[in-house]
């Protein structure tokens, strides 16, 4: 991703993958995602850096859905267990990536935190359009969306952050450590990425196998793949953005050791690059409030299928 500061957590800016889109759009469909490829995929580009990641390999399979409106109101109470249809006791963590107020605080969110197989900066800026639409307001719509879509099945929902509390960060391994507190069951972190012009699609980032430090991603690993292929099986279905071009040869699906939001997670937990925001054409439709209501669906639909096991 093209942006101000560090590398961040977050899948941003690669180099394009060798090889076509390979798998075809209609076999990521929920009921058609079983036997994925995917693939631990090597960093660089415009980020400045990048750990250099391996090839892995993922299955699964996903389905389900809700409604629009901006900031419901969230759902308090102790959880109770779920009723027939309802998500009623269940409990969803929605990481919002980056922070508008994080290009104010550089000496903040450079600042090293633990994520287990290393340092790494406490956050970064993010990217943005090329006419100034930031990733952070982005993720913060696309989030408050998909609250509202999960609480009306009846979901306990807590975000990482929330407008402008906190002014900057949170830094990444809190952004884990929230989830972990909440005892979610499943959480997601929200992004869009900038890598180069034609460079587009969507790519989902699950946590691969960390045994390090204060990491421990073993038991989320499984339950993790199963979330994130959910995700991107619905999400492609209401979005109709393909999967990355450039990323996860074809599949949508990149496996990553070396982010601190999913090394910390002890909850089975997926990013979502919802699209790039340097492209024209991704760029277009990331900007639109009527697409992000159609990206939050399909979040919450993957989410939703997770939840219920179905």
């Amino acid at each position: 991703m093209s942006y101000v500061g560090p590398e961040f957590d977050s899948p941003q800016s690669r180099r394009p993958r060798r090889g076509p889109l390979t798998v075809a759009l209609a076999a990521l469909v929920p009921g058609a995602l079983l036997g994925w490829a995917v693939y631990e995929t090597a960093g660089g580009g415009s980020r400045g850096g990048g750990a250099d990641r391996t090839a892995t390999a993922a299955p699964t399979s996903g389905r389900s859905a809700a409604s629009p409106t901006d900031d419901a109101k969230r759902p308090s109470g102790t959880p109770a267990a779920p009723a027939s249809g309802s998500l009623k006791g269940k409990v969803v963590v929605i990481d919002p990536g980056h922070n508008q107020g994080n290009f104010q605080h550089a000496d903040e969110i450079n600042r090293k935190v633990d994520i287990g197989t290393n340092k790494k900066e406490c956050d970064t800026t993010g990217t943005s359009t090329n006419d100034g639409y930031t990733e952070a307001r982005f993720t913060l719509d696309v989030a408050h969306r998909l609250r509202t879509l999960l609480e009306k099945q009846g979901a306990t929902v807590k975000l990482t952050r929330d407008g402008d509390s906190p002014a900057w960060g949170p830094c990444v391994d809190e952004r884990a450590r929230i989830g972990n507190a909440a005892h979610a069951d499943a959480a997601i972190s929200i992004h869009a990425d900038g890598s180069a012009e034609g460079n587009r699609g969507f790519h989902v980032i699950l946590p691969g196998s960390v045994h390090a430090g204060a990491a421990d991603t073993r038991p989320i690993v499984g339950p993790s793949r199963d979330l994130g292929t959910r995700v991107a099986g619905t999400f492609l279905r209401e979005t109709g953005e393909p999967p990355s071009n450039y990323l996860g040869e074809g599949t949508g699906l990149v496996t990553r050791t070396d982010l601190g939001g999913l090394n910390l997670s002890t909850v089975p937990k997926v990013f979502i690059e919802c699209g790039n925001m340097r492209d024209s054409k991704d760029a277009a439709l990331l900007t639109s409030g009527t697409w992000r209501q159609r990206a939050a669906q399909g979040i919450s639909e993957g989410i939703v299928s997770f939840l219920r096991g179905s």
